[in-house]
This record gives structure tokens, sequence and C-alpha cells, in this order.
């Protein structure tokens, strides 16, 4: 896990607590067990799974395009990642949020483990970081590796 992602993870143990003003505190709304058994399956049963708004043919967002077309440009094949679009299902949308701990859509999962939303794809991407890990998961094969030299 990057600096970030660590520094911006919330405990599991602390909730967010918001104030009305006629009421007493509110904690935030935990997620679901049937939520989350189903979210947790998804997860380990693909290889690649990706919570974004819209499909991969029509994102609805700059976020989730953006999220698409990295991962098109690495090489991944659209047929064996697992898309959500989370404007079909409110409670989706919020409880992938408290799944992952991270507060935007679209999120990224790579063989079970999250990855980040679009700015950290972008970063790892630009950085190369991205490559290598689709490469040392076996989501893609490394070409030139599988080229001969000479």
């Amino acid at each position: 896990m990057n600096f970030f992602r660590a520094a911006t993870r919330t405990s599991t143990l602390i909730r967010p607590t918001t104030y009305s003003r006629f009421a007493a505190p509110i904690s935030a709304r935990w997620i679901s067990d049937s939520l989350k058994s189903k979210l947790d399956q998804a997860v380990k049963d693909n290889e690649v799974v990706l919570f974004m708004k819209g499909t991969p043919e029509e994102p609805m967002c700059g976020f989730s395009r953006a999220a698409v077309q990295i991962m098109q440009v690495q090489g991944v094949d659209f047929g064996k990642v697992k898309t959500f679009n989370v404007l079909e299902d409110a409670e989706l949308r919020d409880g992938v949020k408290e799944y992952s701990e991270w507060p935007t859509i679209p999120q990224v999962y790579i063989k079970g483990d999250f990855v980040g939303g679009c700015d950290i794809l972008l970063n790892m991407h630009q950085s190369g970081d991205l490559e290598d890990l689709l490469i040392k998961e076996g989501i893609v094969s490394d070409v030139e590796a599988e080229e001969p030299k000479q």
C-alpha cells in the first residue's frame, strides 16, 4: 500500500459522526452484511473488479472514463473485468465506499486487493507501477519478455 492511501485510510473501528442542528449525533451508516458478502465474493472471484459510474462502453463520468482508458492502454481484456455500475444501485454506490474505505468512484481491485481510484490508477500508470502490477499478477503478458532479442 502506498503512503498516500495509508495516510488517508480511516480506522475500521472509528466511524465519522455528523451532527444535526436539532438532534443528537448520527453515526455513519454501516455496510449491510449481505452487501459486504457480495462485495467480498466479487472481489475474490474476479481478477479485476471495477466499480464505476456507467459501463466500460458508456462511462457516465470523466473519472470512470479515464479509469477504463488507462486499463485499455495497459492491455487489460475487458472481457475478464467484472464491472459494476454504481448508478444502478444506491446501496452499492454508498456501500463500496465504506467497503474500501475510499470516498470516490471509480474503484479498482486487482486479484482481491484494492488498488485505488482514478487518481491512484493514473499515478501508477504514469510511473509504470500499474504495468508492473498487471504483469506480476498475470492480468496482461509481458510482450517485451516474449519477443526474441535480435
